[in-house]
């Protein structure tokens, strides 16, 4: 059993909405719970959609793209994972079973999508060189193509032709392109710290980062325990700046 055309349409829209969201003021759109129980109550298992979307959810906690890196896409497992566990007979075992590999896969066609939208920011570029606004507005929105289509039209085919074209076309693809994807993915976190540091004022403050990179590189301290060194670094650096201001 499979879905008509027109509840695929909508979740490839609703993927499509949710992923361009997390790009501004989400309102958690595109969180694995709240995405889950909207596709949940699309067809018609609100149930499904809340115990797939959680555990998702549970999945992805401290899994965040810091500086432009591929995380797992548990926004658009939630969504097929929910669409095929309400089938009959599939359950939320065989739901899981589709979520999240296809969570896995859609690290692949992230990767895509980021690389694509580049074209859009040369546009942009060269539309501020030029003097011309407008045309930096039409850039900047056309620029979610790219983020929101990588979405759609998965979302809409798997739930259109049903469950096990999914699953051949994950076992289908050849090694060398899921191994060029994962190259690419992991270079974009570098690429991206890299450009996060030409932005932050690191001549002044290089000592804050050359602490947090002992702590992780050589002391192996883990990023929650650095980050709660930071903020206790922090404060101190306040405290201390504002005892010295007063005299």
């Amino acid at each position: 059993m499979t879905y008509g055309i027109g509840i695929a349409l909508l979740l490839g829209i609703i993927a499509y909405i949710a992923v361009v969201m997390n790009l501004g003021a989400s309102v958690f759109w595109h969180e694995a719970l709240i995405v889950g129980a909207v596709t949940g109550l699309i067809v018609g298992d609100v149930q499904m959609g809340l115990t797939i979307g959680a555990t998702l959810t549970l999945m992805s906690l401290g899994m965040w793209t810091y500086g432009g890196a591929t995380i797992p896409d548990f926004m658009t497992g939630a969504i097929l994972g929910t669409a095929f566990g309400a089938l009959p007979g599939v359950g939320v075992e065989g739901g899981l079973a589709i979520a999240v590999p296809a969570a896995l896969l859609m690290t692949q066609l992230d990767v895509l999508g980021r690389a694509t939208t580049t074209l859009f920011i040369h546009g942009a570029d060269k539309a501020v060189a030029e003097g011309n606004v407008r045309a930096v507005t039409w850039w900047h929105l056309l620029g979610q193509l790219p983020w929101g289509l990588t979405r759609f039209f998965p979302v809409f085919l798997a739930v259109w032709l049903g469950a096990e074209p999914v699953q051949n076309f994950i076992n289908w693809m050849p090694d060398h392109v899921m191994n060029a994807m994962r190259v690419t993915g992991a270079v974009l976190p570098a690429l991206g710290f890299a450009l996060l540091l030409t932005m932050m004022p690191l001549k002044k403050y290089w000592p804050f980062a050359l602490l947090g990179y002992v702590l992780f590189a050589y002391l192996k301290v883990p990023m929650i325990g650095i980050a709660l060194t930071a903020v206790a670094v922090g404060i101190l650096y306040l405290n201390l700046k504002e005892v010295r201001a007063r005299g």
